[in-house]
């Protein structure tokens, strides 16, 4: 069986002229020359369809300046209005913020005048006790020697194929909740993040790229401010908390330290609002008590 020759038995391989090449050599459509051309044989536009062709431009023209000046005076004429409901809109905002302003010195003031009934009313003791117990939940400030744990983003980097922004270099939900556990587990009594006080209904949750501490926004760098025993620093560096962000800092470029601070004051976090479980339908009667029959009970909702 004899392979045919790629080069036509000439000894010499040939090309075609490829597209590009063939582009630049004759960048002008045949028709388009012929075009030119005829028009060239003929002379162009002469007499009537000259005067024609520039009148429908002129008539265009005039148009295009007619909306210009319609759109202008329109723009023109709701500025006012623009202006009238963004200074509404301010005004709305401000009063707002000084209603919020009086509600929260209201709620201060009665905040006082119930400490100091309590005091009255209840002996030392109990008093003392409740301090306690208001410091240990996290609704009273607190002051105290412990550690200071920060951390911050690295530098990110944009994927070269994508385009999108990494984020691996970004300190996440996760990284907060493992410093807080792991403070809590060395002996933490009161932490908070940024300010914010931790308690034992606190959430730490990623919300697009911000993170939450309950419902309020932290930005980097994170200070997780912990008050505890003298060893909490070294406990938390050597622990597990401080190997991990060790790596994070040693392979994504992310800040962290940890020191020791003195006499720093934890401020009370906001009223904690419980809920209990209630259930829908009372419990069944035990046996041989007195309760109601089989036909005063109430009817069941599709076993709910």
């Amino acid at each position: 069986m004899t392979v045919p020759d790629p080069d036509g038995g000439s000894g010499k391989r040939t090309f075609g002229p490829d597209f590009l090449t063939e582009l630049f050599r004759n960048p002008l459509d045949p028709g388009y020359a012929d075009a030119a051309a005829r028009r060239a044989e003929s002379g162009g536009r002469t007499g009537v369809r000259k005067q024609a062709a520039r009148g429908s431009a002129a008539v265009v023209l005039l148009l295009i300046g007619f909306l210009f000046v319609l759109a202008y005076r329109q723009t023109v004429a709701d500025e006012p209005a623009r202006t009238q409901a963004r200074q509404e809109l301010a005004e709305q905002v401000q009063r707002r913020r000084d209603g919020t302003e009086e509600l929260q010195a209201r709620a201060d003031a009665l905040a006082d005048e119930v400490a100091e009934l309590r005091e009255r009313e209840l002996s030392d003791a109990a008093v003392a006790r409740l301090r306690d117990l208001e410091a240990a939940s996290g609704l009273a400030t607190v002051r105290g020697s412990g550690v200071q744990v920060t951390v911050g983003d690295g530098p990110t980097s944009v994927d070269p194929v994508t385009g999108e922004r990494r984020s691996d270099s970004r300190v996440k939900d996760t990284d907060l909740q493992l410093a807080a556990n792991a403070l809590w587990s060395s002996g933490a009594e009161a932490i908070a993040i940024n300010g914010e006080r931790l308690t034992a209904t606190s959430t730490i949750r990623q919300a697009g790229e911000a993170i939450l501490v309950d419902v309020r926004p932290v930005t980097t760098p994170y200070e997780v401010v912990a008050i505890g025993p003298d060893d909490l620093t070294d406990d938390f560096r050597n622990g597990y908390a401080g190997q991990f962000f060790e790596k994070l800092s040693a392979r994504y470029g992310m800040s962290f330290e940890v020191t020791e601070v003195k006499n720093v004051t934890l401020d009370g976090a906001a009223e904690l609002k419980l809920r209990a479980a209630v259930p829908s339908t009372a419990p069944p009667a035990p046996s041989g008590s007195s309760g109601p029959s089989m036909s005063e009970s109430p009817a069941s909702e599709g076993g709910r």
